[in-house]
């Protein structure tokens, strides 16, 4: 019941693969609204603005424990493609050692590292005990993040991209039920959406892992798949490690512009947390179709299909800017109507600084769209370090505009910060896969 990507069209593989991703991707930013629209009606502009500025200090821990799941289930799917059985069960034991390790030292590092962090951001007063209150609680159930992202990884990693959509679609619906009960009913704030995050993904993650392993033989492992392999640690690290750091560099960034951002006050904040939700929503054809691309090239590559990645990689590159107009006429023509669901009676300063970030960022997304296309498919050939050098690029770059810009454009400056370091990163990759592609063989 697991599915092959080594055989068949590669446009068809990776359309069909791709569509669970894009519904849980979209299902998920979905419920993320309806969770920002919660709070911001029924708690305040200032807790939307509290939750909001915890984005990047959140991505920075959480984004580097999925890289590194993510690097796992990269050897995972390339042991799969070679028809590996024993070194698909064994590195999955590996994974879970490591992912335990992981989570130990991120939980204890990141615990003690949240509040300088917000103060280095220049939190506002006003959203400073909310904003470290949540992202307390945030960090405290890491282990939920951990633990699902490191099962769904594995899962998709064996071909299988819609059993983690329909435990991310149940995640996704007691979140909600849970945010309006612990929010509306018991009054519990930031709080509530916090605690209502960290058990829906923990009980998600218990009914996959279930789920998963009664559906799929390959999955059970014996007592000699979980000891403690050195050579299964190195490759899982290798790739692991970078793409954990790339998450966690581009996280660096977006804390620095975050941090440039708070300085206009809170309700600038707001204007850009909603916006942003509307970004990643309409993003998410990109996210899907690179997550496709790190299993679809980790399985040819374990059979040694190169021509195959290369096919795979052009079409997925032309299906990406299909998805790419669209995305950029619903920034552009809905993107003001959108941002006005996360309050209850936003200013029209409010509305008219989301419209402009979106207007500007809509110019740029066919390059965000094949960054994701190359740095998953990159990472998925097992390069990661390229993407990580990628990632450092966007780190510069991000940091110079948001660094110099605001100080003589304003929040022109802060929209511009985005789009020059998805220029610098994709530059990188492009660089990187087109020069090592010209040293492949034609024909497998």
């Amino acid at each position: 019941m697991t599915k092959e990507m080594t055989t068949g069209k590669p446009w068809k593989l990776i359309f069909f693969f791709s569509i669970p991703l894009l519904i849980g991707n979209v299902f998920q930013q979905l419920y993320s609204m309806v969770d920002t629209i919660i709070v911001g009606r029924f708690v305040s502009t200032q807790a939307l603005a509290a939750v909001g500025s915890t984005g990047a200090i959140s991505f920075l821990v959480l984004g580097f424990a999925m890289g590194i799941t993510g690097g796992f289930s990269i050897v995972v799917a390339q042991k799969f493609g070679a028809g590996d059985t024993e070194g698909v069960r064994s590195s999955i034991g590996m994974a879970i050692w490591l992912s335990l390790l992981t989570t130990v030292i991120l939980t204890v590092v990141a615990g003690f590292t949240a509040r300088p962090l917000l103060m280095l951001m220049n939190t506002p007063e006003d959203i400073f005990d909310e904003a470290f209150l949540y992202i307390m609680i945030i960090y405290i159930g890491m282990g939920a993040s951990v633990f699902y992202n490191l099962i769904a990884s594995i899962v998709r990693a064996l071909g299988d991209s819609r059993t983690p959509l329909y435990f991310l679609l149940f995640s996704s619906a007691l979140n909600i039920v849970l945010d309006l009960v612990l929010i509306i009913n018991f009054r519990m704030g930031v709080a509530g959406a916090g605690i209502a995050t960290v058990f829906s993904q923990l009980l998600a993650a218990i009914l996959c892992t279930v789920y998963s392993v009664k559906r799929y033989e390959i999955l059970r492992l014996k007592r000699r798949h979980m000891r403690w392999n050195r050579n299964l640690c190195s490759a899982e690290l290798k790739v692991g490690l970078p793409m954990a750091c790339q998450f966690s560099i581009t996280a660096v960034g977006v804390m620095v512009l975050q941090g440039a951002l708070n300085v206009f006050g809170s309700s600038v904040i707001a204007a850009y947390t909603a916006a942003s939700k509307v970004e990643m929503l309409v993003t998410q054809p990109f996210q899907a179709l690179g997550v496709t691309m790190a299993t679809y090239c980790g399985q040819n590559i374990g059979a040694g299909k190169w021509s195959r990645v290369r096919r795979g990689m052009k079409a997925c590159s032309l299906m990406c800017m299909v998805t790419v107009v669209a995305a950029m006429l619903i920034n552009i023509f809905g993107g003001r109507w959108c941002t006005a669901l996360f309050m209850t009676d936003p200013s029209n300063e409010i509305l008219t600084y989301a419209q402009t970030y979106l207007n500007i960022i809509a110019a740029f997304y066919p390059v965000l769209g094949l960054l994701y296309v190359y740095r998953n498919g990159l990472q998925g050939m097992g390069d990661a370090l390229f993407p990580m050098l990628g990632g450092l690029g966007e780190l510069l770059a991000r940091l110079a505009v948001a660094t110099i810009l605001p100080a003589f454009m304003g929040f022109l400056g802060i929209c511009a910060a985005s789009p020059v370091a998805w220029c610098a990163a994709t530059a990188v990759l492009l660089g990187r896969y087109f020069t090592w592609a010209r040293r492949w063989p034609k024909t497998d």
